[in-house]
């Protein structure tokens, strides 16, 4: 099998070549008593079909799965980041059905490169099931979405099939692997970045100093403020950046100790909903200073993992009531830092996995700028050096370990004889009689369920392993010119309105200029990247040109609980006399969740009907599935702390794969209401915009992604900057 087949988590077709996933897993729930249960798991995926068994059927003929069912289009798969199972560190996954959250289950995988790629895999069997529902492959799979099937549990048809016709791909190393990372005794210690986002930023980078294999670069940018200098250290790993997290999120001392001079003994003090923590740490300064008094330090630990698969971590200075402060230890504040783990291209005939790691702070030494011209080494025993050096000590330490280089496992196994394998046919008239949620995270009081006495947890090696994958795209210059006019999205054969916004009103103001704030603007398309006419062929992209729709008013609200459908309010802007004469409104409505929960509408209107051969018309009028593929957002800090900017990038974000989107289409409108509070992620960082909101400027653009080549070249939709929104003046919803 070639490599690319399985990139992004496995590719092929429905008929021919169907990949089929499976690994072992710790599956998590809670039985009918009440009391929490872990156990370790045979998972195995074939198209949208799920099942768990207790022992690997490949070494098991005949064996029956414990619990199988299906996954529906209404699948919602998310990272709960690392978790403490059986005394070993894990990476948890959630499941739920984003029309019923009731219906969900936990698994938990070995490492987060195992976490991701199982991830990648429902993602996978959710698209097969999206796939057969719009195509009708059969009419069971012609059933409404919102009941999904639903029939009589555990009586799967396992058939044997004689005919090479299947991939398997086994994620995972197998049961051993994570029988010892459950262990209370395992643990034995033994390019610059390139276009990497899709707007335009106003750092500029200067290499000033090189060591021990890395670079350090100062932002020069950041002379004018008078605030400090804009550091960071980049450095090139050969690893995979789930391996290099993992690395770095660990506190075990032993392991610490060899890359990490500063940050050798952590302690977690708490940790909050699987991406946030709070780390408490003690070191010698004997090793940076002359004085000898005892040191400690709080931060906290937040990240997230990007649709590209980069990983970006920050940490705060902080407080914690657990750990007050101690006697003979002087309290240090340590410098706020950002860290981006990307993965990076394969070189071409080489296996080897690489990745780009980015250590960002912002450092208030007077030294600094004698230390980058090699003039002073005071410099050289500060903690901020120390921050600086955490790039090369990872380096030197992963580079010691071999292991640490294919971390990520994934495996093809070639049989000609798979005992759970169905064909199409077969699969079809199977008894597969559960939906996935209720088979997966269903009470576990079956004799089958709670009884681990007779699991053969041996692991026969019977793999052949793949060249690595590359996760990220090639980083290609930009070609600095406007796209083309998009004007075939629009019916031509109608003469255009005219559109005053005068005759528009939303609770926030239009501003007069940029340095206005408290409003918004509606800025160009020139400081987004999109894709361009060729980019299917060389991965280009150009500079966006003006939006399609323009904007015309936002309502900045306050409610009680997220608010849905609120272009059929009375006082929405859609229901006003000049709102029922324009030829087409969307309305983009981002549900903020906080206390009190806000929702920020804005309201895009076009100046002729839309074309209905356009992509744009197939978006409006297609299926909710279709729509969370294309619906994309482009997201800029223009001004505001830097810590933010670094937390909300630029990557365009596909908002439908990140959290939950509503779609209302009526008349001569269309709603898209953006649930953030359903990603904990999304929550987390929004949490931190509002911190600073008051001194942010904000830059939007929404897209519809281009896949097809007659799609190409991209333009954006609309675009809005919000000027230093203050909470307080948003104004409270009245049903």
């Amino acid at each position: 099998m070639e490599a690319s087949s399985v990139g992004g988590g496995g590719g092929g077709s429905v008929d021919k070549g169907m990949f089929e996933y499976f690994g072992w897993v710790y599956h998590l729930g809670v039985n009918s008593i009440g009391h929490e249960y872990c156990h370790l798991r045979f998972l195995f995926i074939r198209g949208k079909c799920v099942s768990m068994y207790k022992r690997d059927p490949h070494e098991n003929p005949g064996i029956k799965p414990i619990r199988q069912g299906v996954i529906g289009p209404t699948l919602m798969v998310e990272a709960l980041g690392p978790r403490k199972v059986n005394n070993g560190d894990f990476y948890v996954i959630h499941f739920y059905n984003r029309l019923d959250e009731t219906r969900k289950g936990e698994v938990a995988c070995a490492t987060a490169g195992e976490a991701q790629r199982w991830m990648e895999a429902f993602e996978h069997a959710k698209n097969q099931a999206e796939y057969e529902l719009s195509t009708g492959v059969s009419a069971r799979d012609r059933l409404n979405k919102e009941t999904e099937i639903n029939l009589e549990a555990h009586r799967p048809r396992v058939r044997r099939y004689a005919s090479g016709l299947r991939k398997l791909i086994r994620i995972g190393q197998g049961p051993e692997t994570l029988l010892r990372l459950s262990s209370k005794v395992f643990g034995s210690s033994d390019g610059f970045e390139g276009d990497t986002g899709d707007a335009f930023e106003a750092h500029q980078w200067k290499c000033v100093r090189t060591m021990s294999g890395i670079r350090i670069f100062e932002d020069i940018t950041s002379h004018k403020n008078g605030k400090g200098v804009l550091a960071k250290s980049v450095g090139v790993i050969d690893a995979t950046a789930d391996s290099v997290f993992e690395v770095f999120l660990n506190t075990d001392r032993r392991k610490r100790y060899e890359w990490d001079m500063l940050m050798g003994d952590l302690e977690l003090v708490e940790s909050y909903d699987g991406h946030y923590d709070v780390v408490y740490g003690t070191y010698d300064p004997k090793y940076l200073t002359r004085w000898h008094s005892k040191r400690d330090f709080i931060f906290s630990r937040q990240w997230f993992h990007a649709q590209d698969g980069t990983y970006i971590i920050l940490q705060f200075p902080a407080i914690h009531k657990k750990k007050p402060p101690r006697i003979g230890f002087r309290r240090t504040k340590i410098n706020p830092s950002t860290w981006e783990i990307r993965n990076l291209n394969t070189p071409m005939g080489s296996n080897l996995p690489r990745c780009l790691v980015t250590h960002t702070l912002e450092i208030h030494s007077t030294e600094w700028h004698r230390w980058k011209n090699s003039q002073c080494t005071k410099f050289e025993k500060s903690i901020p050096y120390a921050l600086l050096c955490q790039v090369a000590g990872l380096k030197e330490y992963i580079g010691a370990n071999p292991a640490l280089h294919q971390q990520d496992t994934v495996t093809v196994v070639h049989s000609k004889i798979s005992s759970i394998s169905l064909s199409r046919a077969e699969y079809e008239n199977a008894e597969v009689q559960e939906e996935f949620y209720d088979a997966v995270a269903s009470d576990s009081s079956t004799s089958g369920e709670e009884s681990d006495k007779d699991d053969n947890l041996e692991n026969k090696d019977r793999k052949v392993k793949l060249k690595n994958i590359s996760w990220a795209m090639t980083a290609l210059p930009l070609k600095r010119t406007s796209a083309p006019n998009p004007c075939k999205e629009l019916d031509s054969d109608v003469s255009p309105i005219q559109i005053d916004a005068r005759d528009f009103r939303g609770s926030l103001r239009k501003g007069n200029d940029d340095n206005d704030t408290n409003c918004w603007t509606s800025p160009s398309g020139e400081g987004f990247k999109i894709r361009g006419k060729n980019y299917l062929k060389d991965n280009s992209k150009v500079v966006g040109g003006d939006p399609l729709l323009k904007l015309v008013a936002i309502d900045w609200l306050t409610v009680d609980k997220p608010l849905d459908k609120v272009a059929l309010h009375g006082r929405s802007m859609v229901q006003s006399e000049a709102g029922k004469k324009l030829p087409f409104i969307l309305v983009f409505n981002l549900q903020v969740p906080a206390k009190p929960n806000y929702s920020l509408v804005l309201y895009y209107a076009s100046e002729r009907p839309i074309n209905k051969e356009s992509l744009l018309s197939k978006f409006l009028d297609g299926d909710d599935m279709f729509r969370d593929s294309r619906f994309k957002l482009i997201p800029s800090i223009v001004e505001g702390y830097w810590m933010v900017k670094r937390a909300v990038g630029t990557k365009a974000c596909l908002l439908g794969k990140a959290v939950t989107c509503k779609y209302f289409r009526q008349n001569n409108f269309l709603e898209i209401d953006v649930d953030i509070g359903s990603s904990s992620v999304a929550r987390s960082v929004v949490g931190l915009v509002l911190g600073y909101v008051t001194s942010l400027v904000v830059d939007l653009a929404i897209l519809i992604e281009a896949k097809e080549e007659s799609e190409l070249p991209e333009y954006i939709l609309g675009t809005v900057r919000l000027n230093r929104i203050r909470l307080e003046s948003a104004v409270p919803f009245e049903a």
